[in-house]
């Protein structure tokens, strides 16, 4: 029991570490890969968004994009782009920031979201480092 109650101890240790880094190695056979932290936003529709006339709407829309252009300048937005449904989930960010905080302080920059036309969730999420779309 006492064993494995130490484990446990050293097993959270051991993810908690990772959680606070923003890399780490990991090796699958004989390739090693350099894992980066990296912030996924998923964008969501707001069931409760107020009806707004349609050049309002445009208005919004063109700053939400002036908005991930800025942040794509920045380096924060490393990719982002629209759903191709019409679902809930509306688009996606991937940013590169120090911290969830920082990442969600970004998030609220875009005129989408402090209009309520959108809610968003940001989660943590490890990629290999060079890691590109084909």
């Amino acid at each position: 029991m006492k064993k494995i109650l130490i484990l446990s101890f050293l097993l959270l240790e051991i993810v908690m570490q990772v959680q606070a880094q923003e890399e780490f190695e990991y090796t699958d056979g004989d390739t090693t890969y350099i894992m980066k932290k990296y912030y996924m936003v998923l964008l969501l529709a707001n069931p409760d968004r107020e009806y707004l006339d349609s050049a309002i709407v445009a208005e919004i829309q063109q700053a939400h994009l002036d908005n991930i252009s800025r942040l794509a300048k920045e380096g924060k937005i490393v990719m982002a782009g629209p759903m191709g449904d019409d679902g809930d989930l509306r688009g996606i960010f991937v940013m590169d920031c120090v911290s969830l905080e920082e990442a969600e302080s970004l998030v609220y920059t875009d005129p989408a979201i402090q209009k309520k036309r959108m809610l968003f969730e940001v989660h943590p999420w490890w990629v290999a480092k060079g890691s590109k779309l084909p």
